[in-house]
Protein backbone atom coordinates (compact mmCIF):
# COMPACT_ATOMS: atom_id res chain seq x y z
CA UNK A 1 0.00 0.00 0.00
CA UNK A 2 0.71 4.08 -0.62
CA UNK A 3 1.80 6.24 2.25
CA UNK A 4 1.45 9.95 2.19
CA UNK A 5 2.10 11.75 5.28
CA UNK A 6 2.15 15.77 5.13
CA UNK A 7 3.69 17.82 7.79
CA UNK A 8 1.31 21.49 7.73
CA UNK A 9 3.52 23.60 10.13
CA UNK A 10 4.86 26.04 8.37
CA UNK A 11 2.98 26.08 5.48
CA UNK A 12 1.18 29.10 3.98
CA UNK A 13 -2.67 28.76 3.03
CA UNK A 14 -3.03 26.87 -0.41
CA UNK A 15 0.16 24.95 -0.82
CA UNK A 16 -0.40 21.70 -2.58
CA UNK A 17 0.89 17.85 -2.46
CA UNK A 18 -0.17 14.81 -4.29
CA UNK A 19 0.10 10.92 -4.20
CA UNK A 20 -1.19 9.23 -7.76
CA UNK A 21 -1.54 5.73 -7.46
CA UNK A 22 -0.74 4.11 -11.44
CA UNK A 23 -2.93 3.77 -14.16
CA UNK A 24 -5.49 1.11 -13.67
CA UNK A 25 -7.83 -0.93 -16.29
CA UNK A 26 -10.42 -3.46 -14.94
CA UNK A 27 -13.69 -5.11 -16.60
CA UNK A 28 -15.24 -4.81 -13.03
CA UNK A 29 -15.82 -1.95 -10.47
CA UNK A 30 -12.79 -1.66 -8.47
CA UNK A 31 -12.59 -1.03 -4.67
CA UNK A 32 -10.07 1.03 -3.46
CA UNK A 33 -10.27 1.45 -0.01
CA UNK A 34 -7.69 3.48 2.31
CA UNK A 35 -7.17 5.12 6.09
CA UNK A 36 -6.87 8.77 6.49
CA UNK A 37 -6.09 11.52 9.11
CA UNK A 38 -6.68 14.64 9.27
CA UNK A 39 -5.58 16.31 13.16
CA UNK A 40 -3.85 19.34 14.81
CA UNK A 41 -3.26 20.34 18.16
CA UNK A 42 -5.19 23.57 17.76
CA UNK A 43 -8.56 22.16 15.99
CA UNK A 44 -8.54 24.32 13.18
CA UNK A 45 -7.97 21.99 9.70
CA UNK A 46 -4.70 21.58 8.76
CA UNK A 47 -5.91 21.52 5.36
CA UNK A 48 -8.21 19.69 3.34
CA UNK A 49 -7.91 15.86 1.81
CA UNK A 50 -9.45 16.05 -1.98
CA UNK A 51 -9.39 12.80 -4.12
CA UNK A 52 -9.72 12.48 -7.87
CA UNK A 53 -10.43 10.10 -10.33
CA UNK A 54 -9.17 11.12 -14.04
CA UNK A 55 -10.22 9.31 -16.78
CA UNK A 56 -8.30 8.07 -20.00
CA UNK A 57 -5.28 10.93 -18.96
CA UNK A 58 -8.53 13.60 -19.64
CA UNK A 59 -9.03 16.59 -17.11
CA UNK A 60 -9.00 15.98 -13.44
CA UNK A 61 -12.56 17.67 -12.98
CA UNK A 62 -14.06 18.42 -9.36
CA UNK A 63 -12.49 15.79 -6.40
CA UNK A 64 -15.18 13.14 -6.06
CA UNK A 65 -14.21 13.23 -2.04
CA UNK A 66 -12.71 15.55 0.33
CA UNK A 67 -12.73 15.97 4.09
CA UNK A 68 -11.38 18.42 6.42
CA UNK A 69 -11.16 17.25 10.04
CA UNK A 70 -10.91 13.52 11.88
CA UNK A 71 -9.37 13.42 14.98
CA UNK A 72 -8.34 9.44 14.16
CA UNK A 73 -8.11 7.23 11.62
CA UNK A 74 -10.35 6.89 9.30
CA UNK A 75 -11.17 3.92 6.80
CA UNK A 76 -12.78 4.89 3.38
CA UNK A 77 -13.67 2.98 0.22
CA UNK A 78 -13.96 4.53 -3.16
CA UNK A 79 -16.42 1.85 -5.60
CA UNK A 80 -15.33 2.75 -9.36
CA UNK A 81 -16.77 1.92 -11.85
CA UNK A 82 -14.53 3.07 -14.90
CA UNK A 83 -15.05 0.00 -17.28
CA UNK A 84 -12.48 -1.32 -20.04
CA UNK A 85 -11.27 0.05 -22.70
CA UNK A 86 -11.02 2.75 -20.43
CA UNK A 87 -8.75 3.55 -17.60
CA UNK A 88 -8.15 5.79 -14.68
CA UNK A 89 -5.86 7.49 -12.02
CA UNK A 90 -6.95 8.44 -8.63
CA UNK A 91 -4.96 11.13 -6.80
CA UNK A 92 -5.11 12.11 -3.40
CA UNK A 93 -4.28 15.99 -2.69
CA UNK A 94 -3.48 17.73 0.11
CA UNK A 95 -4.49 21.73 0.23
CA UNK A 96 -3.11 23.62 3.13
CA UNK A 97 -4.97 25.64 5.36
CA UNK A 98 -2.37 27.45 7.53
CA UNK A 99 -2.68 25.70 10.41
CA UNK A 100 -0.33 23.59 11.52
CA UNK A 101 -1.14 19.88 11.69
CA UNK A 102 -1.09 16.78 10.10
CA UNK A 103 -2.38 15.18 6.97
CA UNK A 104 -1.99 11.30 6.33
CA UNK A 105 -3.18 9.03 4.22
CA UNK A 106 -1.78 5.42 4.75
CA UNK A 107 -2.54 1.06 3.52
CA UNK A 108 -4.09 2.20 0.12
CA UNK A 109 -5.51 -1.24 -1.14
CA UNK A 110 -6.93 -2.24 -4.91
CA UNK A 111 -8.69 -4.71 -3.94
CA UNK A 112 -10.57 -6.97 -6.72
CA UNK A 113 -13.54 -7.63 -5.64
CA UNK A 114 -16.47 -4.78 -4.96
CA UNK A 115 -16.46 -2.47 -2.19
CA UNK A 116 -18.43 -3.72 1.30
CA UNK A 117 -20.06 -0.41 2.57
CA UNK A 118 -20.30 1.61 -0.85
CA UNK A 119 -22.64 1.20 -3.87
CA UNK A 120 -20.97 0.43 -7.05
CA UNK A 121 -22.70 1.51 -10.65
CA UNK A 122 -23.23 -0.40 -13.83
CA UNK A 123 -22.26 1.38 -16.94
CA UNK A 124 -23.95 4.89 -17.53
CA UNK A 125 -25.82 4.94 -20.97
CA UNK A 126 -24.72 8.09 -23.52
CA UNK A 127 -28.03 10.64 -23.55
CA UNK A 128 -28.96 12.32 -26.64
CA UNK A 129 -31.71 14.94 -26.42
CA UNK A 130 -32.98 18.26 -28.60
CA UNK A 131 -31.96 21.42 -27.26
CA UNK A 132 -34.61 22.88 -24.48
CA UNK A 133 -35.41 19.83 -23.61
CA UNK A 134 -34.65 17.47 -20.46
CA UNK A 135 -32.11 15.39 -20.86
CA UNK A 136 -32.70 12.12 -18.21
CA UNK A 137 -29.37 9.89 -17.43
CA UNK A 138 -30.51 6.76 -15.41
CA UNK A 139 -27.58 5.69 -12.53
CA UNK A 140 -28.10 1.86 -12.03
CA UNK A 141 -26.18 0.86 -9.01
CA UNK A 142 -25.41 -2.23 -6.76
CA UNK A 143 -25.94 -2.02 -3.08
CA UNK A 144 -27.79 -0.23 -0.72
CA UNK A 145 -28.33 3.46 -0.44
CA UNK A 146 -30.28 5.55 2.60
CA UNK A 147 -31.18 9.09 3.09
CA UNK A 148 -28.15 10.54 4.49
CA UNK A 149 -26.19 9.65 1.36
CA UNK A 150 -25.44 12.25 -1.19
CA UNK A 151 -26.03 11.35 -4.94
CA UNK A 152 -25.66 13.99 -7.59
CA UNK A 153 -24.58 13.79 -11.61
CA UNK A 154 -21.11 15.27 -11.93
CA UNK A 155 -20.41 17.05 -15.47
CA UNK A 156 -16.90 17.73 -17.06
CA UNK A 157 -16.52 21.47 -17.93
CA UNK A 158 -20.56 21.49 -17.56
CA UNK A 159 -22.93 21.75 -14.19
CA UNK A 160 -23.73 19.16 -12.25
CA UNK A 161 -27.24 18.26 -11.88
CA UNK A 162 -29.07 17.33 -9.05
CA UNK A 163 -30.89 14.29 -8.17
CA UNK A 164 -34.54 13.67 -9.77
CA UNK A 165 -36.05 10.72 -8.23
CA UNK A 166 -34.68 7.09 -7.12
CA UNK A 167 -36.32 4.18 -7.51
CA UNK A 168 -34.90 1.64 -4.71
CA UNK A 169 -36.03 -1.86 -6.04
CA UNK A 170 -34.36 -3.99 -2.74
CA UNK A 171 -31.31 -3.71 -0.60
CA UNK A 172 -28.97 -4.78 -3.72
CA UNK A 173 -30.11 -2.74 -6.57
CA UNK A 174 -31.43 0.69 -6.60
CA UNK A 175 -32.10 3.66 -10.09
CA UNK A 176 -31.22 7.49 -9.94
CA UNK A 177 -32.29 9.36 -12.26
CA UNK A 178 -31.36 12.99 -12.65
CA UNK A 179 -32.10 15.50 -14.83
CA UNK A 180 -30.34 18.33 -17.36
CA UNK A 181 -33.25 20.96 -18.17
CA UNK A 182 -33.78 22.95 -21.11
CA UNK A 183 -30.48 21.18 -22.27
CA UNK A 184 -28.62 23.95 -24.58
CA UNK A 185 -25.18 22.82 -26.99
CA UNK A 186 -23.47 24.25 -23.44
CA UNK A 187 -24.98 21.70 -21.24
CA UNK A 188 -23.60 18.88 -23.93
CA UNK A 189 -20.60 16.78 -22.71
CA UNK A 190 -19.60 13.85 -20.20
CA UNK A 191 -21.44 13.19 -16.93
CA UNK A 192 -20.94 10.66 -14.41
CA UNK A 193 -23.08 9.17 -11.75
CA UNK A 194 -21.76 10.19 -8.17
CA UNK A 195 -22.83 8.60 -4.53
CA UNK A 196 -21.22 9.79 -1.16
CA UNK A 197 -22.01 7.34 1.56
CA UNK A 198 -20.60 7.45 5.40
CA UNK A 199 -18.38 4.44 4.03
CA UNK A 200 -16.91 6.12 1.07
CA UNK A 201 -17.84 7.11 -2.56
CA UNK A 202 -19.19 6.07 -5.46
CA UNK A 203 -17.95 6.52 -9.45
CA UNK A 204 -19.40 5.94 -12.80
CA UNK A 205 -17.88 5.94 -16.02
CA UNK A 206 -18.38 9.29 -17.76
CA UNK A 207 -20.95 9.02 -20.28
CA UNK A 208 -21.40 11.80 -23.01
CA UNK A 209 -24.89 14.15 -23.30
CA UNK A 210 -25.06 14.88 -26.99
CA UNK A 211 -27.63 18.00 -27.69
CA UNK A 212 -28.64 17.93 -30.89
CA UNK A 213 -30.31 21.62 -32.54
CA UNK A 214 -33.75 20.61 -34.50
CA UNK A 215 -33.42 21.73 -38.11
CA UNK A 216 -33.81 24.81 -39.52
CA UNK A 217 -33.80 25.51 -43.24
CA UNK A 218 -31.39 28.24 -44.19
CA UNK A 219 -33.29 29.64 -47.27
CA UNK A 220 -37.36 29.76 -48.39
CA UNK A 221 -38.55 27.97 -50.67
CA UNK A 222 -39.04 28.51 -54.16
CA UNK A 223 -41.78 29.18 -56.61
CA UNK A 224 -42.83 27.00 -59.26
CA UNK A 225 -46.34 28.24 -60.23
CA UNK A 226 -49.24 30.13 -59.57
CA UNK A 227 -52.64 29.82 -59.80
CA UNK A 228 -55.85 31.84 -58.37
CA UNK A 229 -56.34 29.05 -55.87
CA UNK A 230 -53.07 27.52 -55.33
CA UNK A 231 -49.57 27.36 -55.32
CA UNK A 232 -46.95 24.90 -56.21
CA UNK A 233 -43.67 25.37 -54.49
CA UNK A 234 -40.03 23.56 -54.19
CA UNK A 235 -39.37 23.01 -50.43
CA UNK A 236 -36.00 24.11 -51.20
CA UNK A 237 -34.73 22.37 -47.84
CA UNK A 238 -31.56 20.39 -48.33
CA UNK A 239 -29.34 22.92 -46.70
CA UNK A 240 -29.58 23.32 -43.10
CA UNK A 241 -28.50 25.00 -39.63
CA UNK A 242 -28.79 22.39 -36.78
CA UNK A 243 -28.60 18.71 -36.86
CA UNK A 244 -30.42 15.87 -38.76
CA UNK A 245 -31.37 13.52 -39.96
CA UNK A 246 -34.87 14.89 -41.20
CA UNK A 247 -37.88 12.72 -40.48
CA UNK A 248 -40.66 14.97 -41.03
CA UNK A 249 -40.86 18.09 -43.25
CA UNK A 250 -44.07 20.40 -42.88
CA UNK A 251 -45.25 23.50 -45.48
CA UNK A 252 -46.35 26.38 -43.15
CA UNK A 253 -48.56 29.33 -45.13
CA UNK A 254 -50.37 31.85 -43.33
CA UNK A 255 -52.05 35.39 -45.09
CA UNK A 256 -49.70 38.70 -44.92
CA UNK A 257 -52.76 40.39 -43.25
CA UNK A 258 -54.54 38.99 -40.53
CA UNK A 259 -54.02 35.37 -38.50
CA UNK A 260 -54.99 32.73 -40.64
CA UNK A 261 -52.66 30.18 -40.94
CA UNK A 262 -52.03 26.07 -41.76
CA UNK A 263 -49.53 23.41 -41.56
CA UNK A 264 -49.42 21.09 -44.05
CA UNK A 265 -47.11 17.52 -43.78
CA UNK A 266 -45.09 16.85 -47.06
CA UNK A 267 -43.71 13.94 -48.52
CA UNK A 268 -41.76 14.92 -51.42
CA UNK A 269 -39.42 17.62 -52.34
CA UNK A 270 -42.06 19.83 -54.14
CA UNK A 271 -45.61 20.83 -53.22
CA UNK A 272 -48.95 21.74 -54.10
CA UNK A 273 -51.10 24.41 -51.61
CA UNK A 274 -54.56 24.18 -52.50
CA UNK A 275 -57.66 26.12 -51.38
CA UNK A 276 -56.42 29.57 -51.51
CA UNK A 277 -57.94 32.45 -51.64
CA UNK A 278 -57.27 35.07 -54.98
CA UNK A 279 -55.06 37.57 -54.94
CA UNK A 280 -53.88 37.32 -51.66
CA UNK A 281 -50.17 37.88 -50.31
CA UNK A 282 -49.24 34.50 -48.68
CA UNK A 283 -45.95 33.99 -46.48
CA UNK A 284 -44.67 30.35 -46.95
CA UNK A 285 -41.89 28.39 -44.56
CA UNK A 286 -41.08 25.03 -44.24
CA UNK A 287 -40.61 23.38 -40.89
CA UNK A 288 -38.20 20.39 -40.52
CA UNK A 289 -38.39 17.46 -38.18
CA UNK A 290 -35.26 15.12 -36.09
CA UNK A 291 -35.94 12.70 -34.56
CA UNK A 292 -36.84 12.40 -30.66
CA UNK A 293 -38.89 14.89 -28.62
CA UNK A 294 -38.76 18.30 -29.35
CA UNK A 295 -37.31 17.48 -32.97
CA UNK A 296 -39.06 20.43 -34.93
CA UNK A 297 -37.08 23.30 -35.90
CA UNK A 298 -38.24 27.06 -36.25
CA UNK A 299 -39.78 27.60 -39.47
CA UNK A 300 -37.03 28.62 -42.37
CA UNK A 301 -37.29 32.01 -43.84
CA UNK A 302 -40.68 32.69 -45.75
CA UNK A 303 -40.99 33.09 -49.38
CA UNK A 304 -44.04 35.85 -50.02
CA UNK A 305 -45.86 35.48 -52.95
CA UNK A 306 -49.82 36.34 -54.43
CA UNK A 307 -52.29 33.99 -56.09
CA UNK A 308 -53.58 35.06 -59.66
CA UNK A 309 -56.95 36.77 -59.42
CA UNK A 310 -59.73 34.25 -60.45
CA UNK A 311 -62.44 35.42 -62.95
CA UNK A 312 -65.17 37.04 -61.50
CA UNK A 313 -67.82 35.06 -59.74
CA UNK A 314 -71.00 36.60 -62.11
CA UNK A 315 -72.14 39.76 -63.54
CA UNK A 316 -73.61 42.76 -61.11
CA UNK A 317 -77.06 42.49 -60.10
CA UNK A 318 -80.27 44.16 -59.60
CA UNK A 319 -79.85 46.61 -62.56
CA UNK A 320 -82.01 49.61 -61.71
CA UNK A 321 -83.41 52.95 -62.49
CA UNK A 322 -83.05 55.38 -60.25
CA UNK A 323 -83.98 58.64 -61.95
CA UNK A 324 -85.19 58.95 -65.98
CA UNK A 325 -85.00 62.51 -67.35
CA UNK A 326 -84.81 63.75 -71.26
CA UNK A 327 -81.39 63.88 -71.43
CA UNK A 328 -79.92 61.71 -68.60
CA UNK A 329 -80.23 58.11 -66.45
CA UNK A 330 -79.12 57.19 -63.19
CA UNK A 331 -79.02 53.46 -62.90
CA UNK A 332 -78.23 51.65 -59.28
CA UNK A 333 -77.36 48.04 -58.82
CA UNK A 334 -76.33 45.42 -55.87
CA UNK A 335 -73.03 46.18 -54.05
CA UNK A 336 -70.29 43.08 -54.72
CA UNK A 337 -67.22 42.80 -52.57
CA UNK A 338 -63.55 40.73 -53.16
CA UNK A 339 -65.85 37.62 -53.29
CA UNK A 340 -67.55 38.31 -56.29
CA UNK A 341 -65.03 40.49 -57.98
CA UNK A 342 -62.24 37.59 -57.09
CA UNK A 343 -59.53 40.22 -56.89
CA UNK A 344 -58.32 43.50 -55.89
CA UNK A 345 -57.86 45.13 -58.84
CA UNK A 346 -60.99 45.97 -61.28
CA UNK A 347 -63.27 48.23 -62.93
CA UNK A 348 -66.56 48.19 -64.10
CA UNK A 349 -68.01 50.22 -67.07
CA UNK A 350 -71.29 51.17 -68.30
CA UNK A 351 -72.37 49.95 -71.49
CA UNK A 352 -75.25 51.61 -73.33
CA UNK A 353 -76.71 52.14 -77.01
CA UNK A 354 -79.27 53.66 -78.94
CA UNK A 355 -80.26 54.80 -82.54
CA UNK A 356 -79.61 58.13 -83.75
CA UNK A 357 -80.40 59.46 -86.99
CA UNK A 358 -80.89 55.88 -88.47
CA UNK A 359 -77.02 54.73 -86.91
CA UNK A 360 -76.74 52.90 -83.74
CA UNK A 361 -74.79 54.32 -81.25
CA UNK A 362 -72.50 52.73 -79.00
CA UNK A 363 -70.95 54.02 -76.20
CA UNK A 364 -68.96 52.66 -72.60
CA UNK A 365 -67.98 54.88 -69.26
CA UNK A 366 -66.33 53.59 -66.89
CA UNK A 367 -67.77 53.98 -62.93
CA UNK A 368 -66.05 54.80 -60.20
CA UNK A 369 -68.42 54.29 -57.18
CA UNK A 370 -67.58 50.77 -57.02
CA UNK A 371 -66.91 50.52 -53.17
CA UNK A 372 -70.55 52.37 -51.61
CA UNK A 373 -72.73 50.85 -50.11
CA UNK A 374 -75.49 52.54 -52.57
CA UNK A 375 -73.40 52.49 -55.57
CA UNK A 376 -74.75 54.28 -58.64
CA UNK A 377 -74.00 56.22 -62.16
CA UNK A 378 -75.06 58.96 -64.17
CA UNK A 379 -75.18 58.53 -68.03
CA UNK A 380 -75.48 62.06 -69.64
CA UNK A 381 -75.61 63.92 -72.75
CA UNK A 382 -78.58 61.51 -74.29
CA UNK A 383 -81.34 62.04 -76.77
CA UNK A 384 -84.83 62.51 -75.55
CA UNK A 385 -87.38 60.29 -76.21
CA UNK A 386 -84.56 57.90 -76.92
CA UNK A 387 -84.58 53.50 -75.90
CA UNK A 388 -81.34 52.94 -74.87
CA UNK A 389 -80.07 49.55 -73.91
CA UNK A 390 -78.00 49.54 -70.55
CA UNK A 391 -75.75 46.41 -69.29
CA UNK A 392 -72.68 46.58 -66.35
CA UNK A 393 -69.63 44.93 -67.28
CA UNK A 394 -67.24 43.14 -64.15
CA UNK A 395 -63.85 43.31 -65.28
CA UNK A 396 -60.57 42.00 -63.43
CA UNK A 397 -56.98 40.35 -65.37
CA UNK A 398 -58.48 37.25 -65.67
CA UNK A 399 -61.92 37.59 -66.99
CA UNK A 400 -65.00 40.19 -67.33
CA UNK A 401 -68.87 39.39 -66.43
CA UNK A 402 -72.25 41.18 -67.82
CA UNK A 403 -75.14 42.30 -65.97
CA UNK A 404 -78.80 41.61 -67.80
CA UNK A 405 -79.30 44.30 -69.86
CA UNK A 406 -81.86 47.23 -69.22
CA UNK A 407 -83.72 48.87 -71.60
CA UNK A 408 -85.03 52.41 -70.41
CA UNK A 409 -86.90 55.57 -72.49
CA UNK A 410 -85.56 59.06 -71.91
CA UNK A 411 -87.97 61.74 -71.21
CA UNK A 412 -89.77 64.22 -74.12
CA UNK A 413 -88.46 67.16 -74.16
CA UNK A 414 -89.19 70.51 -75.79
CA UNK A 415 -89.09 69.90 -79.73
CA UNK A 416 -86.70 71.97 -82.30
CA UNK A 417 -88.47 74.88 -84.17
CA UNK A 418 -90.12 75.00 -87.60
CA UNK A 419 -87.19 75.02 -89.66
CA UNK A 420 -88.54 78.65 -91.13
CA UNK A 421 -87.75 77.93 -95.13
CA UNK A 422 -90.08 75.34 -94.52
CA UNK A 423 -92.79 77.28 -94.46
CA UNK A 424 -95.14 78.00 -97.46
CA UNK A 425 -98.11 80.25 -97.76
CA UNK A 426 -100.94 79.52 -100.21
CA UNK A 427 -103.47 83.46 -100.42
CA UNK A 428 -106.61 83.01 -101.31
CA UNK A 429 -109.63 85.87 -100.77
CA UNK A 430 -110.45 85.29 -97.27
CA UNK A 431 -107.81 82.80 -95.88
CA UNK A 432 -104.27 82.27 -95.98
CA UNK A 433 -103.29 78.03 -96.37
CA UNK A 434 -99.88 77.45 -94.37
CA UNK A 435 -97.70 74.05 -94.90
CA UNK A 436 -94.22 73.19 -93.23
CA UNK A 437 -92.16 70.25 -92.17
CA UNK A 438 -91.78 69.14 -88.61
CA UNK A 439 -88.73 69.98 -87.00
CA UNK A 440 -85.48 68.19 -87.31
CA UNK A 441 -85.82 66.99 -83.40
CA UNK A 442 -89.25 66.21 -82.36
CA UNK A 443 -87.98 64.70 -79.20
CA UNK A 444 -91.59 63.03 -78.28
CA UNK A 445 -95.03 63.32 -79.59
CA UNK A 446 -96.08 66.53 -81.19
CA UNK A 447 -99.62 67.24 -79.53
CA UNK A 448 -99.60 71.34 -80.97
CA UNK A 449 -98.82 73.59 -83.70
CA UNK A 450 -99.39 76.99 -83.11
CA UNK A 451 -99.51 79.71 -85.49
Amino acid sequence: GSFMLVNTSGRFAGQKAHLLLPHLKENDTHCIDFHYYVSSKSGSSPGTLNIYVKVNDGPIGNPVWNTSITATWNKAELAISTFWPNFYQVIFEVVTSGHPGYVAIDEVKVLGHPCTKTPHFLRLQSVEVNAGQFATFQCTANGGTDSSDRLWLQGIYVRDAPLKDIKVFNFRRFVALFSVVNATKRDAGNYRCMIRTEGGVGVSNYAELIVKEPPVPIAPPQLSSVGATYLWIQLNANSINGDGPIIQREVEYRTSSGSWYDIQPVDSTSYKIGHLDPDTEYEISVLLTRPGEGGTGSPGPALKTRTKCADPMRGPRKLEVVEIKSRQITICWEPFGYNVTRCHRYNLTVHYRYQAGGQEQVREEVSWDTESSHPQHTITNLSPYTNVSIKLVLMNPEGRKESQELVVQTDEDVPSAVPLESIQGSTFEEKIFLQWREPAQTYGVITLYEV
